[in-house]
């Protein structure tokens, strides 16, 4: 954790940040031209009865605002995501102005003005002699070092870089910059602020271009140096392997030509080889076609155009990570969700390999000298959390599911993830337990990745191997000598209520609820889902019957009568305090499943199965008899749960399996046969 301490004050995972500032009842926005809308249209649709103003000096450009946002919010009536009243209510209580003294009361201001550092400091300058000393003032932009734009402020405290991607209204990443002058209150407010709002914030050391910025400045201006050898069509193409869209599509997107060009002449106050292509200055728009369309690129053109690409982002990836810039887990995390890469860049460099990794770095420092290179073994930059934060308050070791792209869903790397903390802890003194939460307010965790399940089709062994692998965590906990206690701050669903049943108490917010949805797609909770609830709670097995065999929910106050949840909780902080003060109750009385025979009813599968309106597959559910009431009459509990895997593996074997999940990922209602 001493990787991260510099750039995080408090707490890894913000929604443990308790503020002593409330929610913000007046905001602004400065700045109605490219993604200062987008700003406050995010604004509007996380706090729709707060005031809102959008400043410019430019009348047509408040129009032109106001008119994106009624389609906006016309998109979202459309596609059933709002009400008519909810976009109603999004639409009103907005102030289109270009008179700064409307905002005095604001507690809250995001400048998002053009990219000129002299403009941003004059408006803040305005700003300063209008507003309280306690409002919060940043700038969104880009790629200037907050210093250089707030310490001549007489409150530079209150002030620093909150740089958003586009489209701002939906980009889930914020970056928030931990520079020498911000008050550390101010900063922890505003991690608490985005979190609670819906974005995902990561927060970056004070250089040029922040964190992410550097990966796509450098990936965009290196793309216009290749030029002289390949055609736009052609980048774009060979970098669809790793992104959504190539990089000149991206620049017409985004209007980032300028933009780009600027930020890397500032970059060239680091590195000379920072230097832009005259062509950034030059073009207005590039030659490109649609992500995805066929583009005729010779093998050898292809292999030197990956190499130059990957050999940028990898020596911005070595340089972010050996300068701390920012955490490899933010910068892995926001590669996804800002920059729209398929994989993290890190786990794009554990794909290819070490060596492969080292030889594009080599190659890439040949052709393009200068650049940062690696400063220890390839294996040192892969060695890093992915999908969990760390956390330690009153002695609890919080572990927080860090996933909200796949709603914290288990990733191949979750469980073993949590497993090494979990062994980390227990040999710490100064640790007396331990939670798992989900991040957000949305989601404990949505289960497994689906995905995981096609490489186990038509192969018993790999169908078994998948479900016992999973719960190597799962059997650590059952050994444990310290509490683990889940905090289910959301949904829990598949094999996320198998990890949470697992945990030796349970707390959970007023909304959260459970679910079993593997029957949906021909399969069955592998990792002791079959096995567990029944053991523990034997009394309610008919309820357990239903959420395996019709993917019935189990509402939280259900799941509080039956003895499964020790309390129902409002909020975030209160479920995390209610779960330490489990952590401090079980301290020498660790609960145990019991090794002993149960006695349920008999899990039958009826004529017609269903699960709500879909038909259900009878072989499928077989399996899941079988597995049920031979599981419930095993002496010993691991003997039922190598049932629980057989049967996962069973599973695997159906054409239930492949056809349910097959269906998921197509997004449309599967057909079972059997």
């Amino acid at each position: 954790m001493s990787e991260t301490r510099k750039l995080y004050d408090s707490y890894h995972n913000p929604f443990l940040i308790e503020s002593s500032r409330p929610m913000p009842e007046e905001m602004a926005v400065i700045g109605a031209g490219n993604i200062g809308p987008d700003i406050a249209y995010y604004l509007r649709t996380a706090l729709p009865h707060k005031k809102l103003f959008l400043v410019d000096v430019a009348e047509e450009q408040l129009k032109k605002a106001e008119k994106r946002f009624q389609g906006y919010a016309q998109k979202g009536v459309d596609r059933r995501l709002m009400t008519r009243e909810k976009a109603d209510v999004i639409l009103g209580n907005i102030v289109y102005t270009n008179d700064y003294e409307k905002l005095s009361n604001c507690q809250l201001i995001i400048e998002a003005a053009t990219e000129n550092l002299d403009l941003k400091k004059k408006i803040f300058d305005t700003l300063e002699g209008i507003v309280s000393p306690e409002t919060i003032l940043t700038s969104n932009t880009s790629s200037i070092p907050a210093d250089q734009i707030f310490k001549t402020l007489k409150h530079p405290e209150r002030s620093t870089v909150t740089h958003f991607f586009s489209p701002a209204w939906r980009s889930m990443a914020v970056e928030v910059i931990n520079w020498e002058g911000a008050d550390r209150d101010v900063l922890d407010h505003l991690l608490w602020f985005f979190a609670g709002t819906g974005k995902v914030p990561v927060v970056t050391d004070n250089v040029f271009s922040f964190m992410l910025n550097r990966i796509f400045e450098n990936w965009s201006s290196e793309a216009t140096y290749l030029l002289d050898r390949a055609t736009s069509f052609q980048v774009d193409s060979v970098t669809e392997e790793f992104v959504g869209a190539g990089p000149f599509f991206v620049l017409n997107m985004t209007g980032g030509n300028p933009l780009t060009y600027e930020s890397q002449v500032r970059r060239t106050a680091e590195r000379a080889a920072y230097v832009p292509s005259p062509l950034l200055r030059s073009v207005g728009q590039w030659n490109t076609a649609k992500p995805g369309t066929k583009t005729d690129v010779p093998s050898d053109l292809k292999s030197w155009i990956r190499d130059r690409m990957m050999g940028m982002v990898f020596s911005q990836c070595f340089d972010i990570a050996d300068r701390n810039i920012g955490t490899k887990s933010d910068l892995n995390l926001g590669s996804l969700m800002a920059l729209g890469f398929k994989r993290g860049v890190f786990d794009i460099m554990a794909d290819m390999g070490e060596k492969e990794v080292a030889r594009i770095a080599d190659a890439f420092e040949k052709e393009r000298p200068g650049f940062p290179r690696p400063k220890t073994d390839i294996a040192q930059y892969l060695d890093f959390y992915r999908d969990i934060l760390v956390d330690d308050k009153d002695g609890v070791r919080i572990i927080t599911i860090r996933r909200p792209q796949a709603v914290n869903a288990l990733g191949i790397g979750t469980c073993d993830e949590i497993l090494k903390e979990l062994k980390k802890g227990t040999d710490d003194p100064s640790v007396k337990g331990f939670i798992i939460t989900g991040y957000g307010n949305k989601a404990f965790c949505a289960g497994a990745d689906i995905g995981g399940f096609i490489a186990t089709f038509d192969n018993k062994d790999a169908g078994v191997a998948l479900a016992r692998g999973n719960s190597k965590v799962l059997h650590f906990m059952d050994k444990m000598e310290k509490p683990v206690v889940a905090a289910i701050n959301g949904l829990a669903m598949g094999g996320g209520v198998e990890l949470a049943i697992r945990c030796h108490s349970l707390v959970a917010d007023k909304k959260a609820f459970f679910q079993l949805p593997e029957i949906t797609l021909g399969i069955l909770p592998g990792m002791g889902g079959a096995v567990i609830p029944y053991r523990k709670w034997p009394h309610a097995a008919e309820k357990f019957n239903a959420m395996i065999g019709q993917a019935r929910r189990l509402s939280v106050d259900e799941a509080k009568a039956i003895g499964m949840v020790q309390q129902i909780t409002s909020g975030y902080s209160e479920t995390i305090a209610a779960a330490i003060a489990e952590v401090n109750r079980l301290q020498g009385a660790i609960p145990r499943i019991s090794d002993a025979p149960v006695s349920i009813p008999e899990f039958i599968v009826s004529e017609k199965p269903m699960a709500g309106k879909l038909l259900l597959s009878k072989q499928a559910l077989g399996i899941v008899a079988g597995v049920i009431n031979e599981a419930s009459a095993c002496d010993s509990l691991e003997a039922a749960l190598e049932i629980n895997y057989q049967g996962s593996g069973d599973m695997s074997c159906i054409d239930a399996s492949k056809e349910g999940v097959n269906a998921f990922l197509q997004k449309r209602k599967p057909e079972f046969v059997k």
